[in-house]
């Protein structure tokens, strides 16, 4: 080992121990070449959920990502409090952005307090990024049912087992509430209800901006947003979209 290498592994451990945090500055990858820009010439439709369904069939194609449709779902309780985690997205297009949940869980809680929300999809393999912000509203309850029923049984039976965000004693407990439901409804054959406290919510968003990363950081980002009242884009920085919506480049 030369006096370098052991110099900076004492420095390294001196910090650590002083201030118990593990610098990770130095971890970096190399996201896409200049000659695969994103650029306005790039879109492949004025409005944000053609240019979403685009990126997301892309996302879809890559066998290393598992999940496309996982989102990071941001809401904020009444005091202002943030909170967030990864739900998945059960349908998209140009009325919003679908997913389920628990109405009863800590998220359902927040969104029925302040119905705004952002949501964030990132596919690391393909150096981009969808984010979106906009109001939450609750799907009908007749979508919720037709959608609960096409889950796996075993999911439905989860659903009803778990009264989500509530603390329990240990996970026997969990086991021992999906056993006896599944006593009553898998071995006899019986359809599952859908609980009361499930079921469907809509992003309608204001706003959906497409990121993409580049090796030099001058990242790539334009967005789509609703225009402000009196608004008027002049084709150079702000740009005339389609179905109401006007789009334009930010700086990374």
């Amino acid at each position: 080992m030369g006096f370098s290498y052991l110099r900076n592994l004492l420095i390294r451990k001196n910090l650590i121990t002083r201030n118990m945090s593990i610098d990770i500055g130095g971890m970096r990858i190399k996201y896409k070449d200049k000659k695969d820009t994103f650029l306005e010439k790039h879109l492949v439709s004025k409005e944000p959920f053609g240019q979403f369904k685009s990126w997301f069939e892309d996302a879809c194609d890559k066998k290393e990502i598992l999940e496309p449709n996982a989102m990071c779902l941001a809401t904020v309780s009444k005091e202002g409090y943030p909170s967030a985690r990864f739900v998945l997205c059960k349908g998209y297009g140009k009325d919003g952005y679908k997913f389920f949940t628990n109405y009863e869980s800590r998220k359902a809680k927040e969104m029925a307090e302040n119905p705004n929300v952002a949501a964030t999809f990132y596919w690391e393999i393909l150096n981009r990024s969808v984010r979106i912000e906009g109001q939450v509203e609750k799907l009908s309850e007749d979508e919720s049912t037709i959608y609960f029923h096409s889950r796996p049984v075993p999911s439905q039976i989860a659903a009803c087992a778990s009264y989500q965000s509530t603390p329990i004693m240990s996970r026997d407990v969990l086991c021992e509430r999906e056993g006896k439901l599944e006593a009553e409804y898998i071995i006899p054959g019986k359809e599952v209800p859908k609980p009361k406290y499930w079921g469907g919510y809509i992003i309608r968003p204001k706003s959906v901006e497409f990121w993409q990363g580049q090796k030099d950081r001058l990242h790539d980002r334009i967005k789509f947003r609703r225009p402000k009242e009196d608004e008027v884009p002049d084709g150079k920085i702000l740009h005339q979209g389609e179905d109401g919506w006007v789009y334009e480049r930010l700086s990374p």
